[in-house]
């Protein structure tokens, strides 16, 4: 498996170490070199020549915003994905014109930065591997990494109660309900936390809640030794 090295740019030490924690646990990521402002993430990029950088936008002495124009003005081939608190439009806007690959506002979950590596992984493998691309490949390229997760979604929302239970999150509903759609086998509850990354406890909780509104189905397996295993599926 290909390795992706990563770049972390980021003032805070505490949320520097998290993210490097949650880069790490991502298959396929290393965190090569970190830097805590745009001045040392930019010289860094140019030592190290990371694939990915993460990088914060709100940062004394150069910010995000600036950093990203200095490797755009320079034709860097880096690929950068925004991690950040800036929430305004103005500033959403001028770092998506920059191309960056995804923004992801503070505070965010694991599974939520873990969604994004996975796509960049896979993004990025596809290049790889195309000298030529059609029409199709492109258009696949282009918009289903993008879009897949935001029409999973949608399409779930339109299932899903409008009251949930107290401690219960609507995106890692929508998480569960989309890994047992995917499952063409079904999946069981440890598939599942593995899957999206929550614990075992958390995931259960969840497919209980789907299969009590009858969102998806459960059968047992009996098998040989142990206890049964709850199989999900749709």
């Amino acid at each position: 498996m290909q390795t992706i090295k990563v770049l972390l740019v980021e003032d805070d030490p505490m949320v520097r170490q998290v993210n490097s924690q949650f880069i790490e646990k991502v298959q396929g990521f290393q965190v090569i070199a970190t830097a805590k402002n745009g001045i040392e993430g930019f010289s860094k990029i140019k030592e190290v020549k990371p694939d990915l950088v993460l990088m914060d936008i709100f940062m004394p002495e150069q910010d995000g915003l600036l950093t990203l124009r200095k490797i755009r003005s320079e034709n860097i081939t880096v690929d950068v994905i925004t991690v950040t608190a800036a929430n305004d439009m103005q500033t959403i806007q001028q770092i998506l014109h920059l191309g960056v690959f995804d923004y992801i506002m503070k505070p965010f979950t694991f599974e939520r930065m873990q969604q994004t590596l996975l796509n960049y992984y896979e993004f990025k493998m596809k290049t790889l591997k195309s000298n030529d691309l059609t029409q199709e490949e492109l258009d696949e390229m282009i918009h289903n990494y993008r879009n897949s997760e935001t029409i999973e979604s949608a399409q779930s929302e339109q299932k899903l109660p409008t009251e949930l239970p107290k401690g219960f999150n609507r995106n890692t509903l929508h998480k569960v309900l989309n890994y047992i759609s995917d499952s063409e086998e079904g999946a069981s509850a440890d598939d599942v936390a593995v899957g999206i990354g929550v614990a075992r406890v958390t995931a259960r909780r969840y497919l209980d809640f789907l299969e009590k509104h009858d969102l998806i189905k459960v059968d047992v397996h009996y098998g040989g030794v142990g206890r049964p295993i709850n199989q999900y599926f749709i």
